[in-house]
């Protein structure tokens, strides 16, 4: 006999699918710079259609049961790791978690090396956060598991920008605005920002406006080839957005004095209760953390109102389910259909 959680399980995925009216056809998510408006727009619906599941006393669904998601990642994170485990416990597969530090790879393993010995051991996806740009990349082509990239480099973090795409829309939609009506500022430490990256093509492709905000140092004139505009000023922009973004000053990727002080950057670029004064009533305030409180952002705004930055880590969760659910499907529909060797 069928259990009530198992109903309401399937009942869950028979929803997902639903959401994917058009096919999802990708067994990796690398970067959001190559997808079109559609394949975003699956993952975005494929999300909402998972969101129930972790306002459930059981919170989880049978959709990937029996695949195994491993997570390698080579720079320290708590949200992202721990977002995606959960994602992937809660579509009940089996999560593996690679410790970098105590693996071969810090006895000069290499990182092909390091994937095709886990992808060996039943792995269905890997999930990969790298410092260098482009490894899930060069990974996608030396396995036949699912690559999911959780951040490489400079270069991008796909489900940052989902999941900020997601917490736009559930905020606006009610209002009867979709994204491709908004104005969005993203605020600070752009140039080194995989997060904005992302955002910026996510944004452009739904149809907003984006306009970067930050010191030239942070935020050089040379992104307004990327259809965006790019200012200096944080105050005359705050009164015509809708949304805004602030990014982490990422002091480790810093080579050189990007500022003259913290406390500089904190006077002209720092979102405060003042600033926030200056904005439309209803701004929506968003960080992808962790949040350098004093610096970026004060606590007043972090914790106030117009904040959805906790909002986010919860939209986190059924964005990675998503991406975890169609990636994972699509190359188990590859693997079924592709003819072996003779």
């Amino acid at each position: 006999m069928t259990s009530a959680v198992e109903q309401r399980g399937s009942a869950a995925v028979t929803a997902v699918s639903s959401a994917e009216q058009k096919t999802w056809c990708r067994p990796h998510l690398l970067g959001l710079e190559d997808l079109s408006r559609d394949e975003i727009m699956i993952l975005l619906d494929t999300a909402l259609a998972l969101q129930e599941v972790s306002t459930r006393s059981i919170k989880k669904v049978p959709a990937l049961r029996g695949k195994v998601v491993a997570n390698l990642f080579f720079e320290d994170s708590t949200r992202t790791r721990t977002s995606f485990r959960l994602a992937a416990q809660r579509m009940s597969a089996d999560v593996m978690d690679f410790f970098v530090a105590t693996s071969s790879v810090s006895k000069g393993e290499t990182l092909a090396d390091t994937a095709r010995n886990i992808e060996a051991m039943g792995v269905d996806a890997i999930v990969i956060r790298h410092r260098s740009s482009g490894a899930p990349h060069s990974l996608a082509k030396q396995v036949k598991c699912s690559i999911i990239n959780a951040g490489d480099g400079s270069h991008e973090h796909p489900t940052q920008a989902l999941l900020d795409m997601f917490t736009m829309r559930e905020h606006f939609l009610p209002q009867g605005r979709t994204i491709a009506d908004l104005h969005v500022a993203i605020v600070g430490d752009v140039a080194n920002s995989r997060v904005a990256r992302s955002n910026i093509w996510a944004l452009t492709r739904l149809g907003a406006k984006v306009t970067l905000v930050g010191p030239t140092t942070l935020c050089p004139d040379s992104f307004a080839g990327f259809g965006v505009n790019v200012v200096h000023s944080l105050d005359d922009v705050l009164p015509h957005v809708d949304v805004v973004n602030m990014l982490r000053v990422q002091f480790e990727r810093l080579t050189s004095a990007a500022f003259p002080s913290v406390r500089e950057y904190s006077r002209f670029f720092g979102m405060n209760e003042q600033r926030l004064s200056r904005c439309r009533e209803d701004v929506l305030v968003l960080h992808p953390g962790p949040m350098n409180r004093g610096l970026e952002i004060s606590s007043a705004v972090a914790d106030g109102p117009n904040s959805a930055i906790l909002r986010q880590v919860s939209n986190g969760l059924a964005v990675r389910m998503a991406v975890l659910y169609l990636c994972i499907g699509a190359a188990s529909f590859t693997s079924r259909n592709t003819p072996s060797n003779p």
